[in-house]
């Protein structure tokens, strides 16, 4: 059963189809239902290319990049604003297409809310976003304060032809969907790695947290 949340974003499909999105670095402006109009495919929406848990998710989602690829379903990343993605394609962060939108009315769409100075500032003390912070200093990911560093993302996955699969909205900077619960979507559940692949080393890297005095 489809939840009710699910549901209002298929029937809204169409009306998000028609935003434009334009290709990094290309420049190439197209609408966002081109996406999956011919494929099946899995669209991160990421909040800042500087944003250290954005690298850290795209990092991640490399685990599977080659997973998806075979099964034919195409992996894409969209900004909400195109300064800073030259250093994030620099740093090979994301094995994806990369997009940005053309009106930051696409994420209100989306349900991707905007936090204040305080909230976010309050949430990279949660334990979520520490542990985060501490694994992408541990991978050199880095970052930087540049562009719109209160605006948070999610991401949409959808079918060939435009059903959406399911809609994913971060409650936190560091929220994000993990690979084994993303291939499970497309019923690739049993290619999941839990001992090479990312999020299960950082599970690991949380317990050890933990474990610390």
């Amino acid at each position: 059963m489809i939840s009710s949340k699910i549901a209002k974003m298929t029937t809204d499909i169409i009306a998000l189809g028609s935003q434009k999105i334009k290709s990094i670095p290309g420049g190439e402006s197209v609408e966002l239902k081109t996406l999956w109009q011919d494929q099946t495919t899995a669209v991160i929406f990421f909040r800042r290319w500087g944003c250290m848990f954005c690298r850290l998710w795209a990092k991640e989602l490399g685990e599977i990049a080659p997973i998806l690829k075979k099964n034919n379903i195409k992996l894409v990343g969209i900004g909400v604003e195109e300064p800073g993605s030259k250093e994030f394609i620099d740093g090979k962060f994301f094995d994806g297409e990369l997009y940005c939108v053309e009106d930051r009315s696409t994420y209100q769409m989306l349900g991707f809310k905007r936090f204040n100075v305080v909230t976010i500032l309050t949430s990279l003390l949660w334990k979520q976003s520490r542990d985060a912070i501490s694994k992408g200093k541990s991978m050199g990911l880095g970052g930087d304060l540049k562009g719109d560093w209160v605006q948070i993302g999610g991401a949409l996955f959808v079918e060939k032809g435009g059903n959406v699969i399911r809609h994913f909205v971060q409650t936190g900077p560091s929220k994000h969907l993990q690979n084994e619960d993303i291939l499970k979507l497309f019923g690739l559940e049993n290619e999941y790695n839990a001992e090479t692949m990312a999020n299960k080393r950082r599970e690991e890297m949380e317990c050890n947290t933990e474990a610390k005095p």
